[in-house]
């Protein structure tokens, strides 16, 4: 499958390049119950309607403890009150909900997370963790809840219906020097020109004033920021979305302590569940209005 928070994203995996021609997300299946008056944006479907979980039994599992972060709106943040907020955090109390299980959560610094599933301080990290080789190896990871992926965007009275190579031949392509977007151009878009720029805002503020063709970066960041004030309603998406694990990362996904396989699987239940109910899909729209497709 193929949207400032930039500086602060770290789903960004170590970048591999590798060679061919560039793919585009694939339209993620909607869940069954959003058939009907689907929503305007795309609802991402990591799970498969045709299978079906079993329901682990927790019986002996008094409450989940969630670690997460509060540092990168709209996964997390600190809410009106103070306690932690935002996607991540709405989507941990509705897999409580789903298991009917207690479960409380704890903000803490990102690189603290970790460390304190090792301490036993809690049973699981739902927040903005890059999904690596070396995390899958220490820890036990859930099914992808999220990607986070790349999108091209433009101007609005910019001339262009598709992100090809080819139809971006010749056209200039903003992207953050050093960026795994860099990397993703260089090596897909050889016949444009690539314009490097030092972070996101010198890169935006070259596209509002025109003076490169497109810009391609990270797309949940972008999306926030076409809708805000600051793009001063100058800009939208061009084609689809890019989810190339090998620049991009793996997405989001919740990490438990190696060899708790019951909660792996009750959470994984449970976040097929809330998708085929259409709860998931209503914690998407809520968190990020714009699409992240």
């Amino acid at each position: 499958m193929t949207c400032a928070m930039a500086p602060l994203l770290i789903l960004i995996a170590s970048i591999l390049l590798a060679t061919g021609a560039p793919s585009q997300a694939q339209a993620p299946s909607a869940p069954p119950a959003a058939e009907a008056g689907a929503p305007s944006v795309l609802i991402p479907g990591y799970w498969d309607p045709r299978r079906r979980t079993d329901r682990v039994d927790l019986t002996r599992v008094p409450q989940i403890r969630f670690l997460t972060d509060d540092e990168l709106p709209p996964f997390g943040f600190p809410g009106p009150d103070g306690r932690p907020a935002g996607f991540n955090v709405d989507l941990a109390r509705a897999i409580c909900e789903e298991l009917k299980i207690p479960c409380t959560i704890q903000a803490r610094r990102l690189d603290l997370l970790t460390e304190g599933l090792d301490r036993n301080a809690g049973d699981a990290v739902i927040a903005s963790l890059a999904i690596t080789p070396d995390l899958r190896r220490r820890f036990e990871v859930s099914d992808r809840y999220l990607d986070t992926p790349a999108r091209f965007v433009m101007r609005k009275d910019t001339r262009l219906t598709e992100a090809t190579p080819e139809a971006l031949a010749g056209r200039s392509i903003a992207v953050v020097q050093g960026s795994a977007h860099e990397a993703y151009a260089a090596t897909f878009y050889p016949t444009s020109s690539l314009r490097r720029f030092p972070d996101i805002a010198a890169a935006r503020k070259a596209l509002l004033e025109r003076d490169v063709d497109v810009l391609f970066a990270d797309g949940v960041a972008s999306g926030f920021w076409i809708i805000g004030e600051a793009s001063a309603d100058c800009c939208r998406f061009l084609g689809g979305a890019f989810t190339e694990n090998r620049y991009f990362g793996e997405g989001l996904a919740i990490v438990m302590r190696r060899g708790n396989e019951p909660l792996r699987r009750a959470i994984n239940h449970a976040l097929q569940r809330l998708w085929e109910k259409g709860i998931y899909a209503e914690l998407v729209l809520k968190a990020f209005p714009g699409g992240v497709y």
